[in-house]
């Protein structure tokens, strides 16, 4: 059994919320999505990325009879390819939405989705929006960010992130360019897990021991992902912030 709550909020600072997602428990399908560019074009990119996802993925659930329109990557499940084509035809409709209507040019996004079939779970991603598993009394970040700065940390960990002018830079979005560099992955669960999408408006002002420990505490999804948010704007973040929290029960 699996149970999911998302909530989201602009923030202190800004009029729009750029950031969205999708909590579908019957596809088990899991999106977040944190856009980026001016008049109101991030809130564009992040809408048409997580709908575009979505459709894909109910598609290729209800009938197999379909194309593939990037390929099928032998070395991936079938689940794998399903997530990852869903990322590419995201990526198309906000490259084509942006070079077509000119006050949406240069507008992309950040994904982070997670699709779950029987006990594992795909995990497709681009740009800095995050997955946290918490499990066995152990926190995991599973993705890592398309930045400069973790590209730089990845060099010399004597880097401190929040001090680096180049911090919020990001080196991969969706919609930014024809194709998008999209990294897939997959887990085991086990049951037990409790999983954390969100955006840089959450993991940039959480560190990973107040993360886990919001993540772990006795609430249902719906208390957790509130008080994840809550933390995120107690702590000052000045962007917007979005907690989308799904549980993996244990089979009895």
């Amino acid at each position: 059994m699996v149970s999911a709550f998302g909530v989201t909020d602009p923030g202190p600072v800004r009029k729009n919320n750029e950031d969205w997602f999708i909590s579908d428990e019957q596809l088990r399908l899991f999106v977040v999505a944190d856009g980026m560019g001016g008049h109101n074009a991030g809130e564009v990119a992040s809408r048409l990325a997580v709908e575009a996802i979505r459709g894909f993925i109910h598609r290729s659930a209800e009938d197999r009879d379909f194309s593939w329109p990037y390929g099928i990557d032998p070395n991936l499940s079938y689940e794998s390819n399903r997530l990852r084509t869903a990322i590419g035809l995201a990526n198309r409709r906000v490259f084509r939405t942006a070079e077509s209507h000119d006050d949406y040019t240069g507008m992309g996004t950040t994904v982070v989705g997670v699709l779950i079939s029987d006990a594992r779970m795909v995990v497709g991603h681009v740009g800095d929006s995050r997955l946290y598993r918490a499990a066995n009394g152990d926190l995991r970040c599973l993705t890592r960010d398309d930045s400069w700065v973790a590209k730089l940390v990845a060099d010399d960990p004597r880097l401190d992130p929040a001090e680096h002018p180049m911090r919020h830079a990001l080196t991969n979005v969706v919609g930014a360019h024809e194709r998008a560099d999209i990294h897939i992955a997959e887990h085991d669960l086990q049951g037990g897990e409790t999983l954390l999408l969100c955006s840089d408006g959450l993991h940039g002002v959480l560190d990973d021991s107040t993360i886990h420990e919001l993540m772990t505490a006795d609430d249902d999804v719906e208390g957790v992902a509130r008080s994840l948010v809550a933390a995120a704007l107690e702590r000052g973040t000045r962007d917007n912030v979005t907690a989308l929290v799904v549980r993996v029960e244990r089979k009895r």
